[in-house]
């Protein structure tokens, strides 16, 4: 890649950004069609970050940047997947004038990464519902597999949804 072409970056979210952040999650236009659940506490954010910094042993978000831009977010959580076995499950909201131009993509492969360097579980995993092909070809193109549906797994607008899991475990990174 040119050097001189701008990379999308994961830092540490800044109490700067949360004004974006609440945005993204706690409003219908900004968080857009697939990522509304509804309102919630405006101070969530805000407290969690003066708290955690946003960043636990079993969550996390992290901003992605573009020449210094923000994004949007991308977060984490601690899944169980056995009486001793856990996983990552990752999400990732991007500003609405950030979207379609590939900084998902890139954003959801960096988080991968730095999941698989700084812990030691084994997949992330990621879920979108069956009629977000736009987070599809994302995440297929960031290196996730596509393994499933799980029928009626989501509850958004009024409705029991289909959701397409993928996933990526640490093997994959190293064939790639």
């Amino acid at each position: 890649m040119d050097d001189d072409v701008p990379r999308v970056v994961l830092r540490p979210v800044a109490e700067g950004d949360l004004d974006l952040l609440e945005q993204l999650t706690n409003d219908p236009v900004a968080a857009g069609e697939h990522q509304w659940f509804g309102w919630h506490d405006p101070g969530y954010l805000r407290r969690r970050w003066q708290e955690t910094g946003m960043l636990t042993a079993e969550t996390g978000m992290l901003v992605p940047t573009l020449g210094g831009r923000v994004l949007g977010l991308v977060s984490w959580h601690r899944s169980r997947t056995g009486p001793t076995s856990y996983c990552w499950n990752v999400g990732l909201v991007l500003a609405p004038e950030a979207r379609g131009h590939g900084y998902g993509t890139e954003a959801q492969r960096l988080l991968a990464e730095y999941l698989f360097a700084h812990t030691q579980l084994n997949r992330v995993e990621a879920t979108t519902e069956v009629d977000n092909r736009a987070e599809q070809r994302s995440l297929e193109k960031a290196g996730f597999t596509r393994e499933g549906v799980l029928r009626g797994y989501g509850f958004r607008d009024g409705e029991w949804r289909d959701t397409v899991v993928y996933s990526v475990v640490r093997s994959d990174l190293a064939k790639s």
